[in-house]
């Protein structure tokens, strides 16, 4: 069995590679060549700690494994830890032995970073030049650096339930050249593009603060119960996510469609637009939305490929098990 450990990841995965791994694995989903199992996710009594796994199979790409992990709200705080803690385990699909095991912490943040990127390039306007940010934690800074690689946009807009955190990602947008501005939530109708990237159980976001022809990648809501955009947002918008079962049970779109705003029928999986068998956006003034709930197949992928690149490179540690 071969080991990635957390410290080597920073020095093999990129930001291009994980883009690649996630959209060819949300096309592979749309296919039918590779599905998700369900996601078990646990309240542990414990340090106000979420757990769970995340697993699946790509048939298409010969990947089969798990995620384990979850969110530790006091890490940062008491033990100089991310929040998110997790590990992923790849098996051979042939025989079920167990082929690898791989710090998971970076590569989740790269990975739905990746998602929304990808959502980006295929559903946002050509033309879109403001990108808004809302939350400015750990998370949102990875969205903003791959954000800003999908459209030449010309400035960054951010609101955060902490204002004093926006300096996060107001560094992160001066790396990339671009202006960035606070502030308040209907100022939101100048994005062109939206990133939703907070942990909360209301919503922020409210449909009148959305203009027409915007995207937004919601990405935080990936728990039944939690919530960063209005219901009535939806109902204005085309929907679209990574997994539909998991976008109506844990993601986004959970609320609108217990409200009767939308239905199952209403949500399309990404990866149809990227095969080709859905357009995406229709025309400059349809807002359309990506649920970005985070499937096990994204972990799975980006982890497979840093195996690769690990084995390529001479640092993957290998143990007999």
């Amino acid at each position: 069995m071969l080991i990635v450990p957390e410290r080597e990841i920073a020095g093999l995965m990129t930001r291009g590679a994980a883009f690649d791994a996630v959209e060819q694995v949300f096309a592979a989903m749309a296919r039918g060549d590779a599905w998700n199992f369900p996601v078990v996710r646990e309240a542990l009594g414990h340090e106000e700690a979420l757990y769970g796994f995340k697993g699946g199979f790509d048939r298409a790409g010969r990947v089969l494994g798990l995620k384990a992990g979850g969110y530790w709200p006091h890490n940062l705080e008491r033990r100089g830890l991310i929040n998110h803690q997790s590990a992923v385990f790849l098996f051979d699909p042939d025989s079920g032995r167990p082929t690898a095991m791989v710090g998971g912490n970076l590569l989740t943040a790269l990975r739905t970073a990746a998602a929304s990127s990808v959502s980006i390039r295929h559903l946002a306007r050509e033309d879109a030049k403001v990108l808004g940010m809302i939350g400015a934690g750990h998370q949102a800074t990875f969205q903003l650096r791959a954000a800003v690689e999908q459209r030449d946009f010309e400035k960054v807009i951010g609101w955060n339930y902490h204002p004093e955190m926006l300096p996060s990602i107001e560094g992160v947008a001066a790396e990339a050249g671009l202006p960035f501005e606070a502030v308040e939530l209907p100022g939101m109708a100048e994005a062109d593009v939206i990133i939703t990237i907070t942990s909360a159980f209301a919503p922020s976001l409210m449909a009148d603060h959305v203009s027409e022809g915007t995207h937004i990648a919601c990405m935080g809501t990936d728990t039944k119960g939690k919530q960063e955009v209005e219901a009535a947002l939806l109902a204005r918008a085309k929907v679209f996510t990574d997994e539909v079962a998991q976008s109506i049970s844990i993601g986004e779109a959970q609320h609108a469609v217990a409200a009767g705003l939308i239905s199952e029928a209403d949500i399309t999986p990404i990866g149809a637009v990227i095969n080709g068998t859905h357009p995406g956006r229709r025309t400059a003034e349809e807002i359309t939305l990506f649920d970005g709930t985070g499937v096990g197949l994204q972990d799975l992928a980006v982890a497979a490929r840093v195996v690769d690149l690990a084995v390529a490179q001479g640092v993957a540690i290998e143990v007999d098990f």
